[in-house]
């Protein structure tokens, strides 16, 4: 079976490489025009967003031609597919893969799964599939798996500024000049019913808010053995503070630092960090 994501899952080049992971691409649209955002590294992208001040690019899913073309060419050598997607509440990249596996068919057969988050809770769900997989896992147990991680696993960031929220339509201006005024840093977190954004709270300094982040997860998961993957736009110095706060407040069986995809760092600009944490206890016997 082949295992497809997109490229809001934040899953480095050498582990999809190493899992046989296969990624769709979503594009950024800048005024002179499209661009893959696998074509684009993390601290250019950033350099353009600031350069472009006051405007903003704007994003766009794939087409479902585009993941109809991909799922043809996997099933020249296996016609059963799983395609693990950003949420539902956030995108509508997971409606242009169905379409594009109705265009597939006879083809291609393709599974698809919503995993009601992003990023690192994503990468989660996608690095079980395609261990599970690779175990020999049958499709029914890896669903299971991924039901059981994308209803415990959690989401949850803070930003520098409301600047790009408001640019991109996120927000209104109203809310973001007052948010402005009194310098707030929301803490942002993706809610696992309907997988889409919800405000905690918020804080008047970074520290407090990445203090706040932090015990957001700890009275969530409390002791219990967590993988813990600290995310950020560019932002290394926070992301560091943050990973050092957790360390006080989780249980962490493993934990890494990685940087979101430019794809979402354009509504959120560069000063984004936060986690995404999930119980150790379903990954474990997969990695």
């Amino acid at each position: 079976m082949k295992i497809v994501t997109d490229c809001a899952a934040d899953i480095p080049a050498e582990e999809l490489e190493a899992l046989g992971i296969i990624q769709a691409p979503l594009f950024i649209q800048f005024p002179e025009g499209e661009i893959s955002s696998l074509d684009i590294s993390a601290d250019t992208f950033y350099d353009r967003l600031e350069a472009m001040r006051p405007a903003i690019p704007t994003t766009a899913q794939p087409s479902g031609g585009l993941f109809a073309e991909l799922y043809r060419k996997l099933a020249s050598t296996d016609k059963n597919i799983l395609s693990i997607h950003i949420s539902s509440g956030l995108s509508g990249t997971i409606n242009a893969a169905r379409d594009g596996g109705e265009q597939a068919k006879p083809h291609a057969e393709v599974n698809f799964w919503d995993t009601l988050t992003l990023s690192g809770g994503e990468r989660f769900q996608v690095m079980a599939a395609a261990l599970a997989n690779r175990a020999g896992w049958t499709m029914q147990a890896i669903q299971e798996r991924m039901a059981k991680i994308r209803e415990s696993v959690e989401v949850v960031y803070t930003l520098e500024t409301l600047e790009y929220l408001a640019r991109g339509g996120r927000i209104g201006r109203v809310k973001a000049l007052a948010g402005a005024l009194l310098n707030l840093k929301p803490i942002i977190r993706v809610e696992r019913t309907d997988g889409k954004y919800s405000t905690v709270t918020s804080a008047r300094t970074m520290p407090k808010a990445i203090a706040t982040v932090g015990d957001h997860l700890q009275g969530m998961f409390g002791n219990k053995p967590v993988w813990v993957t600290v995310l950020h736009g560019r932002f290394a110095e926070k992301a560091d503070e943050l990973a050092v706060s957790l360390r006080t407040k989780l249980n962490i069986a493993k934990e890494e630092v990685m940087r979101i995809s430019p794809v979402l760092g354009v509504h959120t600009g560069p000063g984004i960090v936060g986690a995404a944490v999930v119980p150790m206890e379903l990954m474990e016997d997969l990695v």
